[in-house]
């Protein structure tokens, strides 16, 4: 305690710091709660589109016609949102009020709205060409289905700006729940409107007790009905901004002389360089080279990632939410004690995420199959479009901990306001993609696009620690080998016996059916979650008991 700090100044700010981390709790309940709601209504739509449609040309022209908006989406809108909207608009609201906040968010709709309907003027005349360039290896009645796809999904485009912008205020006024669920609401859109779009056609159905077997045919031009879903998801989630926004008073306007859209230019640019790097390669070669592999190459693509997501999300993003604030104050100390806390904080996060994402990643692993049968194959998605979409799961598996904590990194990177040393850093890991991908897809095909997405992450995650540890001088690295140590020893052993157990389980719990590879999923998993616990438990993961501390403290807040 300084000199000029009274024990009642200490009290106050105990108090003070108090009320901050139980609000930022509240914040990250309601936001970790509306990931969920997202993501399970994300995977509710893509086991829609495999019951309805299987692994086709038409899922294939459908996914073509969503990268692209959306590609257009995160380059020049979403990276803006927590970069620097959030930051600047915070600033304003604060320090200028109500009244300077409404002025900038109407130049930024405003500029949104003409930019946003220009590049949506020239997706609807250029649609064939943009298709041919995503999807070069589709044929021409898959690139023209394609095509006319694009034109329906484009005009999302501009709903999907004005959400940014709108959810992006929401934030900087520390309203989360409208924007937290905003996900969910896109998703379960596509899932309804498609359901009820697509025109009735060949529906059959038998009861096989104790569960249900059916199966749905649908013609390739229904697709059609997943893209008006998605154009209409696009305007629901924006609406649902508006009831946090009771009161605000917005306007177009064509006076765009604002200072702070300097600043946010500023802010934005080593991220959009990231992200255009991140589009050209991801999103189009990627999508090209899949395209001239097997028919329905995307779709097993998108049903791998979506399983990905769940820990990915559930994990890392959750733990990186939690401890971005505190790295971003203890990164601008100057002292020691400073410096240590960022250490301190950055190396549980890194622990913490280790001790949960690699038993997720091997029991994910290991239930490859059942999971995928239980989500997936119904309807027109087949046993061989299981066993791609398994073993295309399975080499994404490989990176998931190298991107989880590499989330928490580059997170730590921006704590410290930079933003450079991360793109430079993707763009290397890029370019590792991008070779090991051309030379590998001879022999492996469609899986070498999964073999290089793995490398990737373990180069980016590799170079990161390396620079930041140099940087902060270290990571708290022989604490965070132990726990790498002892929950891989344990993830690893609760891999084996789950494995070995799994035939069992099959047999005990009887004939196919979706009642049986639900009960196969959940009995499997249980097994798999107490063993890890249990030998968590034996080998003193201390983390573990840190996060049943939080959990707690979570529960009272």
């Amino acid at each position: 305690m300084s000199s000029n700090t009274t024990p009642a100044d200490a009290v106050s700010a105990a108090e003070s710091q108090f009320e901050v981390n139980a609000g930022v709790a509240r914040a990250t309940g309601v936001l970790a709660l509306g990931n969920v709601a997202s993501r399970v209504f994300g995977l509710l739509r893509e086991v829609m589109l495999t019951n309805l449609f299987g692994a086709s040309a038409a899922v294939d022209a459908f996914n073509v016609a969503v990268i692209v908006p959306k590609a257009l989406y995160d380059l020049l809108i979403a990276g803006h949102v927590n970069s620097a909207i959030i930051p600047v608009l915070s600033e304003i609201a604060t320090q200028e009020g109500r009244i300077a906040l409404w002025r900038l968010v109407s130049v930024l709709l405003s500029l949104v709205t003409v930019v946003l309907a220009l590049l949506v003027v020239l997706l609807e005349i250029l649609a064939p060409h943009i298709v041919q360039f995503v999807g070069g290896g589709f044929d021409l009645a898959t690139l023209q289905l394609a095509a006319d796809l694009l034109r329906l999904t484009a005009p999302a485009l501009i709903f999907l700006g004005w959400f940014s912008v709108l959810s992006g205020t929401l934030y900087a006024l520390r309203v989360f729940t409208w924007p937290a669920f905003a996900g969910a609401g896109f998703n379960a859109a596509i899932v309804l409107l498609t359901i009820l779009l697509v025109p009735p056609v060949q529906l059959t159905a038998r009861l096989v007790a104790p569960g249900v077997v059916w199966g749905l045919a649908r013609p390739s031009d229904a697709i059609t009905a997943a893209a008006v879903g998605w154009l209409i998801g696009a305007l629901v989630q924006l609406v649902l901004q508006l009831p946090g926004l009771r009161g605000a008073h917005l306007h177009l306007t064509l006076n765009w002389n604002h200072p702070a859209i300097g600043q946010i230019v500023r802010l934005y640019t080593p991220v959009m360089f990231s992200l255009v790097l991140d589009t050209l390669v991801i999103r189009t070669f990627s999508y090209n080279l899949a395209s001239q592999s097997v028919e329905g190459s995307t779709g097993y693509m998108n049903w791998a990632t979506t399983l990905i997501q769940f820990p990915q999300g559930l994990v890392a993003t959750a733990i990186s939410i939690a401890i971005l604030p505190t790295l971003s104050r203890q990164a601008v100390s100057i002292t020691d004690a400073g410096r240590q806390a960022f250490r301190d904080t950055l190396g549980l996060g890194l622990r913490l995420a280790t001790t949960l994402i690699l038993p997720a990643a091997v029991g994910l692993f290991v239930l490859a199959t059942p999971i995928v049968a239980l989500l997936f194959q119904h309807g027109a998605f087949t046993p061989f479009d299981t066993v791609i979409t398994v073993t295309a799961l399975r080499l994404y598996l490989i990176g998931l901990p190298f991107a989880a904590l590499d989330l928490l990194l580059v997170y730590a990177f921006y704590a410290r306001q930079d933003t450079l040393t991360p793109a430079l850093v993707g763009l290397l890991s890029l370019t590792v993609y991008m070779v090991a991908a051309i030379v590998l897809f001879p022999t492996f095909s469609l899986f070498s696009l999964m073999i290089a997405d793995s490398l990737k992450h373990m180069v980016h995650a590799l170079v990161s620690s390396y620079l930041l540890a140099r940087r902060i001088n270290g990571l708290g690295q022989q604490r965070l080998l132990r726990t790498i140590g002892k929950a891989g020893l344990a993830s690893l052993a609760m891999g084996v016996v789950t494995a070995l157990l799994l035939p069992y389980l099959i047999q005990s719990i009887g004939t196919p059916s979706l009642l049986h590879e639900g009960l196969l999923v959940l009995a499997s998993g249980g097994v798999a979650v107490i063993l890890y616990l249990g030998l968590s438990f034996i080998l003193r993961i201390e983390e573990l008991r840190w996060l049943w501390g939080l959990v707690r403290q979570r529960v009272k807040v």
